[in-house]
């Protein structure tokens, strides 16, 4: 979950130094699916109890808004 959860920051990072936008989108969907990804290790890792109940909606929520947010931002530039 911690390599998931880093490739997102690391990954939109990287694709900020590239020189096209055609770059940078890759990156940002590349860090869409390590979202996605760490998404799924967390949804796991509830079903298993390994994360404490109290913290699972903060958590939860977000994940989610990560989503929303970065989705929106590659949509917006899949469209210019």
């Amino acid at each position: 979950m911690r390599r998931a959860a880093v490739s997102v920051p690391s990954n939109i990072v990287e694709g900020c130094a590239r020189e096209s936008q055609t770059e940078y989108l890759r990156f940002l969907e590349i860090a869409f699916g390590s979202l996605k990804e760490l998404n799924y290790q967390y949804t796991l890792a509830c079903r298993l109890d390994y994360i404490e109940k109290t913290k699972i909606n903060e958590y939860e929520l977000k994940i989610i808004e990560t989503e929303k947010v970065l989705g929106a931002l590659i949509r917006a530039l899949k469209k210019t």
